[in-house]
């Protein structure tokens, strides 16, 4: 399939040109040109193989790339070598690429923090909601044509008000999800490195181990990056301390759950439901997971609205402009 493009207007050789690796909203180039800089934008949503990557950035000063781009040791010596100056994710997380590894080469790694944490913490409240109160499975079942009329044992769900909800990541999302629930009263209890204020002083939330957060939760909200130690961080073992009414959701990275541990413990009923908007294995997903009805699936949304993505497109720009002004970015990630 031949690669398409989108050519910023305006080219000139001696412009600055920044290589947008895949389609994201056009305020980008719309940054960048008012800004002088030439860009090209791929007019395609999946990422190039290693070849392809390389004979692009291989023009280009600044490279803006997706999750979805691996950015190994390979690619970041091919870039420094062909005189690329930074790769800006557009994301707020950054393990597609090597981080250590760049900054030894002294090549700049920007993110999109911020910007997406409100739209983020709302999605996660919208699967929880959808989890506790079976919405999917409502939604099927009048599609179906089993709507018969109201029934006192139909479809039943569980309350949010006043429940356990447990936070693990209390970082800029998972705060922001936590202090949400203020309306519900809920009881907040949340697991993180860090003793969190903010929650302590608003919600009167408690920093407890994660065992005893699993233990006490009827809601838990994933909001932690993917690290070495938080790989599979809730597994078979995490599930068996879980409460047979507790709802777990993820916003946070696929991999931060053992997929096929969370499908056993769905279908035996070792917790009640789950909201997923991440995978293990973007974009497959366990096959397990797709046939059961305790289960609601979003095709990792969390920051899908037009607002939030115009948003990131600009500031992942911005840290492309700072890097071609030789300025240290401002979303530099180490």
């Amino acid at each position: 399939m031949p690669i398409k493009y989108f050519f910023a207007e305006k080219k000139r050789k001696t412009m600055a040109k920044v290589f947008i690796t895949q389609k994201i909203p056009n305020a980008a180039i719309e940054y960048l040109q008012s800004h002088g800089i030439d860009a090209i934008m791929r007019n395609e949503v999946f990422p190039l193989s290693k070849n392809d990557l390389k004979n692009n950035i291989k023009n280009a000063d600044v490279v803006i790339c997706l999750l979805t781009d691996i950015i190994d040791q390979e690619i970041i010596d091919f870039a420094v070598d062909n005189g690329v100056k930074g790769f800006c994710n557009y994301a707020v997380g950054y393990n597609n690429i090597d981080v250590n590894y760049a900054k030894k080469r002294n090549i700049w790694v920007t993110n999109t923090p911020g910007v997406l944490t409100k739209t983020t913490a709302e999605m996660a409240w919208a699967l929880l909601f959808s989890a506790a109160r079976r919405i999917v499975e409502a939604h099927k079942f009048i599609l179906d044509g089993k709507f018969r009329g109201w029934e006192a044992t139909l479809l039943l769900g569980y309350d949010v008000s006043g429940k356990t909800l447990g936070i693990i990541g209390a970082g800029r999302i998972g705060t922001a999800f936590a202090l949400m629930s203020a309306g519900f009263e809920m009881n907040v209890l949340y697991v993180d490195e860090n003793t969190n204020s903010i929650l302590e002083e608003k919600l009167n939330a408690k920093k407890v181990d994660l065992d005893t957060l699993l233990k006490k939760s009827d809601f838990i909200s994933l909001h932690t990056p993917l690290t070495p130690e938080t790989k599979y961080l809730i597994n078979k073992d995490k599930f068996n301390l879980m409460k047979p009414n507790a709802i777990l959701i993820n916003t946070s990275r696929g991999t931060v759950i053992n997929e096929k541990d969370l499908a056993e413990a769905l279908k035996s009923k070792k917790i009640a439901y789950a909201g997923l908007d991440v995978f293990e294995n973007e974009p497959l997903i366990e096959k397990e997971l797709l046939n059961l009805g305790n289960v609601v699936l979003a095709p990792h949304i969390a920051s899908g609205t037009k607002e939030t993505r115009d948003n990131m497109a600009i500031m992942a720009a911005k840290n492309a402009v700072d890097i071609i002004q030789t300025k240290k970015p401002q979303n530099n990630v180490y």
